[in-house]
Order: structure tokens, then sequence, then C-alpha cells
């Protein structure tokens, strides 16, 4: 089933309002145009039986009443459609207009029930096809007679007109709607063009225009929002598609040399007859290559679970302080080949994985080692308060630049080609730290001066 477009949806909302509102303001007109009908019949029939009361009132004998139905023929004169019967206490016709023909029930109910005559009480009937409204009272005349007088007015002219402005209002109101329609339409497509524009840009967007943008000015309140929103996500993906070409640059760049190592030396152990203490020292040297190849293929796995969340941290009580001297014990024949000592202090105890925090302590720390000058100092500091425990790796050295700082913790990046160097890693270890510090719901960041850089890590004291 084809959805409707929001044009068109927009459209036939402003039809379906439209013609509600018509149709309710119709109901009303036609409301007030038959209540004024109603009131001009009224008075013209209160006027006719207050004229027809006084005619009674003064007939005081038998020879005055036998002159009154004369006299209601000549004030009954011009006035078409209005009929009167007077009926006596019997019952009985005692004077009745020419077509005057109600309904006896009618005349019966006005005789016997005073109730139902009481002025002012309108009643309608049909009556040989014809519509009638009327009004009746009860009056006495020559010697206290009782009399009922009816006065009723042919109202088919009111009806017919009722009905033709029904008519005339329907198709009004059908027409307004179609017109509402049209119009909304027109200006919902007018109103729309700048979603248009959007789309447009949007549609012409590709992998290689990352770096188009959608306006930011001209837009409407609406879809500012939307246009920020949408050129920020641009911005995210731009830098990860950067982010993406780089890494399989690097990849690339850190297995080439591997694996052409590989190559030479097996192309000149194949070049001629050796020993087998020469293949052996051949496959020593290609041993360490794989050696490196698996460090960074698992570096690069163990990124790919951290980042997909398929790597859980476990919940512990961690004592960082004893972790840190652990690695200190580690690393001490390294430091110590380096002219490098180690210090810490302070105290900090957090829950979370101990093997993942403490091999991100180990990256820092070994990273610190490696560019600390001979002579110098590692510094681990640990800091802890009620919610969350900081732990900071600050090593001696030369600054790193402000630029660089934001983009340590990335895949395979290095300030500069000089600070890659044989036996060390692929320029995977930072970014492990960020992800475990991340997993464990921490933060790390990174300073840098001209006396030391300081790597700290946040750390929530108890995790979620």
């Amino acid at each position: 089933m084809k959805t409707l477009s929001l044009t068109a949806r927009i459209s036939l909302l402003f039809a379906v309002a439209a013609s509600l509102v018509l149709l309710t303001t119709g109901y009303f007109l036609t409301q007030v145009v038959e209540a004024h009908f109603e009131e001009g019949d009224r008075h013209e029939l209160s006027g006719k039986l207050e004229l027809i009361q006084n005619l009674f009132k003064h007939a005081s004998s038998q020879k005055q009443l036998d002159l009154l139905p004369q006299q209601l023929d000549d004030a009954l004169v011009g006035h078409p459609g209005l009929a009167v019967v007077v009926t006596d206490a019997a019952g009985g016709i005692w004077f009745a207009t020419t077509g005057a023909d109600f309904p006896r029930t009618l005349l019966q109910d006005c005789q016997t029930q005073s109730q139902g005559c009481v002025p002012g009480t309108l009643h309608q009937w049909q009556q040989a096809g014809i519509s009638y409204r009327g009004m009746a009272v009860s009056i006495t005349a020559g010697g206290d007679k009782p009399y009922t007088v009816i006065v009723a007015q042919d109202i088919q002219s009111h009806e017919l007109f009722l009905s033709k402005f029904r008519i005339v209002l329907a198709i009004a109101i059908t027409l307004a709607a179609f017109a509402t329609a049209g119009l909304g339409w027109i200006v919902t497509r007018w109103g729309l063009f700048p979603l248009r524009q959007v789309t447009s840009t949007v549609a012409s967007i590709s992998a290689e225009r990352l770096s188009d943008r959608l306006p930011a000015t001209g837009l409407p309140a609406e879809l500012m929002p939307l246009a920020a929103a949408f050129n920020a996500m641009l911005a995210r993906l731009d830098d990860s598609f950067r982010r993406l070409s780089e890494f399989s640059s690097d990849i690339a760049h850190e297995l080439r040399t591997p694996i052409s190592n590989l190559m030479t030396q097996t192309q000149v152990a194949l070049s001629s007859a050796r020993n087998k203490d020469e293949y052996k020292e051949i496959l020593y040297s290609s041993l360490e290559e794989y050696e490196r190849m698996a460090q960074m293929v698992g570096d690069m796995l163990y990124l790919a679970q951290t980042d997909n969340r398929l790597i859980k941290p476990g919940v512990e009580k961690v004592n960082l302080a004893t972790e840190t001297q652990g690695l200190f014990d580690y690393f001490e024949a390294w430091a110590e080949e380096r002219a490098v000592s180690l210090t810490q202090t302070g105290s900090a105890t957090v829950s979370g994985d101990r093997l993942m925090l403490r091999r991100a302590l180990s990256n820092l720390i070994s990273n610190a080692i490696w560019h600390t000058p001979p002579g110098q100092t590692v510094r681990v500091l640990l800091e802890s308060c009620a919610d969350e425990s900081t732990l900071s790796v600050e090593n001696p050295g030369t600054k790193i630049p402000e630029e660089h700082l934001p983009r340590l913790f990335d895949r395979f990046y290095r300030v500069d080609p000089s600070r890659q160097r044989k036996g060390d890693g692929a320029g995977l270890g930072l970014a492990i730290v960020k992800s475990i510090v991340s997993a464990h719901g921490g933060s790390i960041s990174v300073t840098s001066t001209n006396e030391a850089t300081r790597f700290q890590i946040t750390l929530p004291t108890l995790m979620e």
C-alpha cells in the first residue's frame, strides 16, 4: 500500500479541518435562521391573537357577537397564509377562514387542556402536505361564553427557503473543502520547498563528498535543529572515514615491514646452501617478525572486541598501588638498563577488571619509560575520593605539540616517524588504554609541557 506524501496528508488535513469548521458554522447558521423564522411567526401570531381577543372583548351582547365573523374577515384581509379557527364550548367550529383545515385532535386539545393553549406556546403540524405553525388561546365573550381561538401561519415558504439554504450550504462546504485541499497542497508545496532543498543536498552527499554541509542559515526555524544535527553527523562520518582510511593505510604499512623482512630473509636463505646454525638464526629472526605481527593482530582484535562491547570487564576490588608496584618489579630490569627510576605516591582502590586495568597501566608505564631521558624519573600518582579515583603517569621529556594531543589515542598514530622503533608496539598501546578506561566508565586525558608529559585516568570508585 502506497503511503501518502507529506504534502497530500497536510492537504487532506486542511480539507478535513475546514469542512469541520464549515459544517459547525453551517449548523449554527441554520439554527439561527430557523430561530429567526420562529420568532417572526411568534410575533405575527401573537399580534393576530391580540387583535382577535380585542374584538371578542368588545362583543358583550349577542348582537355584537353575531357581527364578529364579518369583523374577523375584515381584520384578516391582506394576510395570505394566515388561518384562524374559533371553536365554541361544544367543540364546534364557530368561525373559520378559508382553507383553515386543522387537525381535530389539535382543536380538541386546545379546547380541553388550558395548559396547552397558553398564549405564547407555538404548535407545529402538517395538514394535507402543508406545514403550519400556530398559537391558541381560550377567551370568553357574549355573556361569558367560552371560545377557543387558534391562529396558524403557513410556513411552507420558510421550509422551502431552509431547504434551499441547506443545499447551497452543502455545496459551498464541499467546494470549500476541495478549494482548501487545493490551496493546502499549493501552500504546503511552497512551505516544504526548503525541505526539498535539504533532501536534494543530502542526496548529493557521498563518501567522496562528506565535506559538504547543509546551509546553516536561511532555513526555517523547524529545520535548523535538523540541519545542525545532520551536519554534526556528517562531521562524525567524515572523521570516521578519514580515520578508517588512515587506519587501513597504517595497517598496510605496519604489515608491509615484517612481511618484507620475512620475504627478504627467506630469499636470502634460499639463495645458497647454509648450515644448520645459519638456518636456525634465520628462523629465529623470522619468529621475531611473526611474534610482532601476532601481537599486532591480537591488539587489533582486542580493540575490536572492546569497541563492540564484546569484552565486559569483571567487577572486583583492585588496589592500584599494589598493581603499580607489581609492574615496577616487572619493568625494573628495563628501567635500570635505560637509567630511569620509577616512583609511586598515594593509593587508590577501584572496582573493575584487574587484568584489564593492569594492562592499561602497563602500557602507560612502558610508554613513559621509553620516552624518559636517562637519569630521569617516571612518577605514578594515585588519588582517591568518595566517587572517583585518579591515576596519573608522568614522565619528563620532549614536549608533545598541542595539535597532536587529541590524536595520541588514535590507532597507529605517532607524533613523528622517528618515534617508531624496532621492538616498540604498532601504535596501538594508547588506543587499548583508552578502550579499557572507557569500558570501565572512566576517562583519560593527556597534557604536555616543556617539563613533563602526564597521562591521567579517572575511574569511578564503584562500577555500575
